[in-house]
């Protein structure tokens, strides 16, 4: 977790795109809960992760609190077999 004094050039933060039914892409961001976008392009909902991002991040600033990072997490992609 970084402090708001810390100084930091960057952060990179994973994101998560799902395709909706009805078009454009739904972003979420694991490491900052309740960071939510769209964009109607994968580029559009790439820069609209950029902005949301930044806003949450100054938003934690504004507030005083930790600014969490993804350099803890581990992603692992796993595969179940279900009965449907």
């Amino acid at each position: 977790m970084l402090l708001q004094g810390d100084f930091m050039n960057s952060v990179r933060y994973r994101i998560h795109l799902k395709k909706e039914p009805e078009g454009g892409y739904t972003v979420t961001v694991p490491s900052l809960p309740g960071c939510v976008t769209y964009g109607d392009t994968v580029e559009e909902a790439i820069d609209m992760a950029r902005e949301a991002i930044g806003a949450y991040i100054e938003s934690l600033k504004a507030h005083d609190e930790e600014i969490p990072t993804d350099e803890d997490m581990l992603e692992y992609s796993l595969s179940v077999e279900t009965h449907a």
